[in-house]
Parts: C-alpha cells; structure tokens; sequence
C-alpha cells in the first residue's frame, strides 16, 4: 500500500508539473533532474508561507489550496495582491527573485499543499535546461501583463463591473474564502461585496 501511494504521489506531481510548465514540453524521461527537483510540504490554514522582512527562499507550484499575497496598510488592514490556487504557480517574487527581504505576506487561506524548489535549484534549470529560457520569459510577461490588465481594470471599471469581471473568470475554489479577502482585492468594502453576491444594488 505505501508503494502505491508513492507511486500515485509521484505522477501526481509529475502530471502537475507539466501542466503548470506547459509552454515547453517537459517529460521525465529528458528532464530528470527537473523532476527531481521539487519536494511537497503542508501549510496549515492561517500559516504563513512567507512573512514580510523575510526573505522568500522558495518557489512553489500548487497543488491544492488557496493562498494570498497581501501587504498591510498603515492601519493594519490586508490590502490583498493577488491569490494563487490549485495547479498555479506561488511565491513572493521579486524577493525570491532578488533575494531581499519581502514586502508581502503569504498566507495559506485554505490547508494548503505545494511543491518547493530552491532558488539555487531555480537558476540551475536555466543551465541544464535551454527551453527554461522561454518558459521564464513568457512567465514574466504573463505576470507583467496580468497586473497591468489589474491596474486598467481597478481604474477603469466600476465597483460593479470590477465584481462582475472577477467573478466570470475567478476559480470556483476562490468562492470558498473568506469574502474579506476577495473583497480587499477589488478594492471594495465586504459589504459591498456581499450585496453584489446577494444581487442587490
């Protein structure tokens, strides 16, 4: 029985990892070493994946839960950045990247589960693996773009139609969070969020 759960964990993973890589095509057979690298670790709801002032020292793929990214206000408030969910890519970015302390927190919203590499294990896939090359440079845009597509949106649209556009794309796994956190990341008041959700003007 332990074998089989292994083994069933394993092409989880491996399954997982490809299709969060899909750009460049990955297999087990020409990139050993990549699927070698990543290891699975737990987070309890509420825990802290990354703390502000620490520095992120992982990249994570998910693969079950609900995470946000979040900074707080002056007044002590959770001005959320960004969620990631099952099969999406997590982290604190730019100070894994940079490797400085983080401005943002990560929290687990949900128990959450995910597969870590290091950053050195990071930049040793851009030497052992050329097609690396493509996939982080189209994961850069993508990131790039979605948060000017967020900025358009945050200053363009109403309070209304900023509901209406997340909720017709957002996850059916995000609708099981606290409202508060949906709403701090379109930049509304729970309560208006709850009155859209309830339909009401």
């Amino acid at each position: 029985m332990l074998k089989c759960t292994v083994f069933c964990e394993r092409m989880e993973h491996e399954q997982l990892l490809i299709n969060a890589f899909r750009n460049i095509n990955l297999t087990v057979d020409k990139h050993p070493e990549f699927f070698k690298m990543w290891d699975e670790v737990e987070f309890d709801r509420s825990e802290f994946i990354t703390s502000s002032g620490k520095v992120e020292r992982n990249f994570y793929v998910v693969i079950s839960g609900v995470q946000a990214i979040y900074i707080l206000t002056k007044d002590g408030d959770k001005q959320v950045i960004g969620f990631s969910f099952d099969g999406s890519f997590s982290g604190v970015y730019d100070s894994f990247l940079l490797e400085k302390p983080s401005h943002y927190f990560l929290e687990a919203l949900t128990p959450s589960r995910l597969l870590r590499m290091t950053k050195k294990q990071y930049d040793r896939l851009f030497v052992i693996y050329p097609e690396f090359e493509r996939w982080g440079r189209l994961a850069h845009q993508g990131l790039l773009l979605g948060r000017v597509q967020r900025e358009i949106e945050l200053t363009t649209l109403s309070v209304r139609e900023r509901y209406e556009v997340f909720m017709d794309r957002c996850p059916d796994l995000l609708r099981t969070i606290p409202q508060k956190y949906l709403a701090s990341y379109l930049n509304m008041t729970p309560e208006t969020f709850s009155r859209l959700r309830k339909g009401k003007s």
